[in-house]
């Protein structure tokens, strides 16, 4: 082993990140406070959505769509074979079902025709949902699969593509998370992502009646707009006109998977260089194209897509080079050099292969 090991990602700090996170250090606020909306209303400005929820995790901020989408045992939820466990968890963490789609060989991404064969595993209409993965940072055909889907609620599973740009029902190119073919979009701000609050995510919509939904589930289900309240009248104190400042109503379970000012503030100072990440990004992937050798293949780019990479992939002919993987990757491990399987496909992994009715875990 080299005494400098080469991570397959990493985060990029600079001193202005530094900066930021010690001004609010030095300040009054250390949990939710107003670091937290500000870090939201400059992700919704920078990518073109309305709203933006800050919460803990990428998988947090599924789970969380999954509940405000009101799925739940007996609706059916179509997800990418080839993505991170927690796509598939979070339609598990609610009750409901999931049916796995098979992925182009090519992008590893969900396109029509796969959706279209998982939907049809599927007991007639039971489907509610999907979860289309944007993986290693290009992007499903956003148009293409909401003209198929329909009225299915649509949410984008986009943790590996902040910073990339694929094309509208329009036509133009627009920033992934705008939300312009779907009904919400889901970020990870994991330290290997294009931006690093430590742990964290971001959900965006063009809702304003689910981006509440959203934020009330994230805070443990509490209600504090008097509008909202189911009783009002415990709200208001013997002589009082309006609802007391103390007072709030939960209506249904929430979680704690709220972010915090500390982590918004470097989220907020990474996303300002969000652009030159990306560019960053990009170029290594270019000279990882130019300089691969013969049998290792760079995944190829989704049509209507401006890649984000997240992950430069490749597709390796191992017979040819007579060797395997775990082979490949000790020998670049040895010369200081990390790589990573992204991913396992889900429904090989033990609980999809042994789960029973209800739970739809067809192979293909």
């Amino acid at each position: 082993m080299t005494k400098t090991f080469l991570p397959y990602g990493r985060q990029f700090i600079d001193e202005d990140d530094i900066a930021a996170v010690t001004d609010v250090l030095r300040g009054d606020w250390l949990t939710t406070g107003p670091t937290v909306e500000a870090f939201e209303v400059a992700f919704a400005a920078k990518i073109g959505a309305k709203h933006a929820v800050a919460c803990s995790s990428g998988t947090a901020g599924l789970h969380l769509l999954a509940l405000a989408a009101g799925l739940g045992p007996g609706d059916v939820v179509i997800v990418p074979t080839v993505t991170f466990l927690a796509t598939a968890s979070a339609a598990r963490y609610v009750g409901a079902e999931v049916v796995f789609a098979d992925v182009d060989p090519e992008t590893g991404l969900m396109g029509v025709s796969q959706f279209l064969e998982a939907a049809a595993r599927a007991p007639a209409g039971a489907v509610k949902a999907v979860f289309p993965v944007h993986l290693n940072g290009h992007s499903v055909d956003m148009p293409a699969l909401r003209q198929v889907a329909g009225a299915l609620f649509i949410a984008e599973d986009a943790c590996h593509a902040l910073g990339g740009r694929h094309k509208a029902p329009s036509g133009t190119m627009v920033p992934v998370g705008s939300c312009s073919a779907s009904d919400a979009a889901m970020f990870s701000t994991h330290s290997v992502k294009a931006i690093a609050t430590g742990e964290g995510g971001v959900l965006v919509t063009n809702d304003t009646g689910f981006a509440a939904r959203l934020g009330r589930f994230r805070n443990h289900g509490m209600v504090r707009d008097p509008a909202l309240f189911q009783h009002p009248e415990l709200a208001v104190e013997p002589g009082e006109d309006a609802a007391a400042p103390w007072y709030y109503e939960m209506h249904e379970p929430g979680y704690n998977y709220r972010l915090n000012d500390l982590q918004s503030a470097l989220g907020l100072s990474q996303l300002r260089r969000l652009d030159d990440f990306v560019q960053q990004r990009r170029r290594f992937r270019d000279r990882y194209d130019r300089l691969l050798g013969p049998h290792v293949r760079p995944i190829q780019v989704a049509e209507g897509c401006e890649p984000a990479w997240h992950l430069s992939v490749v597709l390796i002919d191992f017979a040819a080079l007579a060797t395997t993987r775990s082979a490949v990757m000790r020998q670049l491990r040895d010369r200081g050099i990390g790589t990573q399987v992204h991913y396992i496909p889900v429904h090989k992994q033990p609980y999809y292969r042994n789960c029973k009715a209800p739970v739809l875990c067809t192979t293909f």
